[in-house]
């Protein structure tokens, strides 16, 4: 059993913002075990690591013994959240949602413990609300506190338009709350209006207010912007090993530490440990390998990421492949064909273009054959033409 100490440091690690965190430890200390809500809209049917920073944090708060609701917006997805548009974005179908939803239940268990969580739909008291009680729940909000929300205070500053329906978002999110009589609600920092929000319909409402935790949104393997699949940013939990492996192994040192943080369960300790050890002389890269086989034994299993691991380093590591390589600093935005005449491993984009078809380049141990592809910024690869020619191009 955790003490309060414990259990606050395990809850504050890498969490943004408790609002209010002496309430939090009230309720910590009350010793009876909590209701920790986190929603999620199913938008899309793959979730990504992105998406795992919440639900790690709802492991912890069951490993600490609480209950944990992981809610599903299947109605909330048909409205569309319009945090961060700056456009109304258009609706999901039901169908869509639902479909979706199937695979979200199929993925979330290989974080949570399914004898453990209370997988909650909102539809399910939505549905059943009918007009009056829909007014009288918009009765308990005003036009002007909604307006205070940047994107939407952005907009209407702009003369973009905001349709009613986006307004009912964050109103539904909140009474999510009060349906679900939560203690705690996580979300990205994105949603922090929105979770207060919650707190306000519960107050309203005659129930306690719910504790906010705030989590940092995970940046994709750019480094820079946040992980989404429309940014080609992203790694999948569904991925393969062999790809996940590869994909982790693409991200900068420095954001090495960040993933550590978000999405190891490691202690941070023997964190704070591999920190000392890169210091002394180990390669970081032995430091990374061992966060993807972590990560890739949670969603597939240690077999796997043991045959990754291997398959990595057999590509990687072994044969021709020299332990110093010139390394080089380009733009993302430059063609493949221009970053091998840049790098100096042809002698003009003609050759490139040539080599490039003759299936004579490889990327990270692939065959690269497009000669106009881009790649991601913040991520390093290692570029090899023919048998003898390497470098290393980080990306900016």
């Amino acid at each position: 059993m955790a003490s309060l100490a414990e259990s606050l440091a395990l809850i504050k690690r890498g969490a943004e913002e408790i609002l209010v965190e002496k309430e939090l430890e009230e309720r910590l200390a009350s010793g009876k075990p909590l209701r920790i809500k986190a929603g999620f809209d199913p938008t899309a049917p793959d979730l990504h690591l992105g998406h795992t920073v919440l639900i790690n944090k709802l492991r912890q708060f069951q490993d600490l013994g609480h209950e944990v609701m992981f809610l599903i917006g299947d109605f909330t997805g048909m409205i569309g959240d319009p945090t961060g548009k700056s456009a109304t974005r258009p609706p999901l179908t039901r169908d869509d949602v639902i479909e979706n939803a199937r695979t979200y239940e199929q993925q979330i268990f290989k974080i949570l413990d399914p004898e453990k969580t209370l997988v909650m739909f909102n539809s399910s008291w939505m549905n059943g609300m009918d007009v009056s009680e829909l007014i009288q729940l918009a009765a308990k909000h005003t036009v002007a506190r909604m307006l205070e929300r940047d994107d939407f205070n952005k907009r209407y500053s702009g003369g973009q338009p905001i349709a009613i329906h986006e307004f009912l978002y964050p109103l539904i999110q909140g009474y999510d709350s009060v349906a679900m009589k939560a203690d705690v609600e996580l979300g990205g920092t994105d949603q922090k209006f929105n979770l207060l929000v919650g707190r306000q319909l519960q107050e309203a409402y005659g129930q306690k207010p719910q504790v906010v935790l705030t989590m940092p949104i995970l940046e994709g393997l750019d480094g820079v912007q946040k992980m989404s699949k429309s940014l080609n940013n992203y790694i999948g939990i569904s991925d393969a090993p062999d790809e996940m492996f590869g994909k982790i192994m693409s991200i900068s040192d420095d954001l090495m530490w960040r993933y550590f943080e978000l999405l190891s369960f490691r202690p941070l300790d023997e964190i704070g440990q591999f920190k000392k050890d890169i210091e002394a002389g180990t390669n970081p890269r032995d430091i990374k390998f061992l966060l993807a086989e972590e990560i890739i034994a949670r969603f597939h299993d240690h077999h796997a990421a043991e045959q990754a691991r291997e398959t990595f380093i057999a590509r990687f590591q072994k044969g021709a492949m020299p332990d110093e390589m010139p390394e080089f600093n380009l733009p993302a935005d430059t063609p493949v064909a221009n970053l091998l005449k840049e790098a100096e491993l042809v002698k003009s984009t003609s050759e490139a273009m040539r080599m490039l078809k003759q299936g004579a380049v490889k990327m990270d141990g692939e065959r690269v054959a497009d000669p106009k592809r881009v790649l991601v910024a913040g991520t390093s690869h290692v570029f090899q033409v023919g048998k003898r020619r390497f470098a290393r191009i980080m990306l900016s």
